[in-house]
């Protein structure tokens, strides 16, 4: 990276690929070509976490809402994480499928915060939102390793963490309490989950016309909640 332009965080750097993640998150996936649109990211204003937390605490919950809104934000483009949800979902899944993850999400964020107080004199929160992404930067690129903040390896292991589980949470299936009222696939003109497609739904969606069905990939026969609850690891119920 050079050093004589500083990097703008974009929303088109974070939401390429996304629609890959929403495929391998769902059977008879459709991705259509133009998924992605670019646009700078704009600062939406903070408000709590989820109220009902499984698994982090609520001053945990509440710097990552702030990060994950910052990485994804609420924009021209249309709704970011925090309309997704996308705490709720690493939430949930630190008590589960990403459960190892838990003690970095717990390091990691205390690390974090400490690193904002040390270089910038302020909690995350308090921030501008140009030193927010200066925040973020100096951990994506490793440069918040070895400040004394007490990172585990390098701070940029814990920055691709949270951008990637956001990620998931933005564009992966509702069912998993995430993409929050189809938010994340709406944004990328992904379609649904179709167990079957037509040509003429091939052809729909190659004109960018074929609409959203708005369905979990567990509204269909060919999966079940209780399925899912019981790939999970938890007893089977639907829910």
């Amino acid at each position: 990276m050079s050093d004589d332009k500083p990097r703008v965080i974009t929303r088109r750097d974070l939401l390429r690929g996304a629609g890959a993640v929403a495929a391998a998150a769902v059977p008879g996936a459709l991705v259509p070509g133009n998924a992605v649109a670019g646009a700078e990211v704009s600062q939406a204003p903070a408000t709590g976490a989820p109220a009902a937390l499984e698994t982090l605490t609520a001053q945990e919950a509440d710097l990552l809402d702030l990060i994950a809104t910052r990485l994804i934000p609420s924009d021209a483009l249309g709704p970011g994480a925090r309309e997704a949800k996308v705490v709720r979902y690493i939430d949930r899944a630190l008590g589960g499928a990403l459960a190892g993850s838990r003690d970095a999400y717990r390091s990691g964020l205390a690390a974090f915060d400490r690193y904002c107080r040390m270089s910038r004199g302020k909690a995350f929160g308090e921030l501008t939102p140009i030193d927010r992404d200066s925040v973020l930067i100096d951990v994506e690129t490793g440069a918040a390793t070895g400040s004394g903040a007490g990172f585990t390896g390098s701070s940029a292991q814990f920055f691709t963490m949270v951008l990637n589980h956001t990620r998931q949470g933005m564009f992966g299936d509702p069912y998993y309490g995430g993409n929050a009222n189809f938010v994340g696939w709406d944004l990328i003109g992904y379609p649904g989950v179709r167990t079957q497609v037509t040509a003429a739904d091939q052809q729909a969606l190659e004109r960018n016309q074929l609409k959203p069905n708005h369905r979990s990939a567990y509204d269909t026969e060919m999966f079940n909640k209780a399925t899912a609850s019981a790939d999970r690891g938890g007893e089977p119920h639907a829910d």
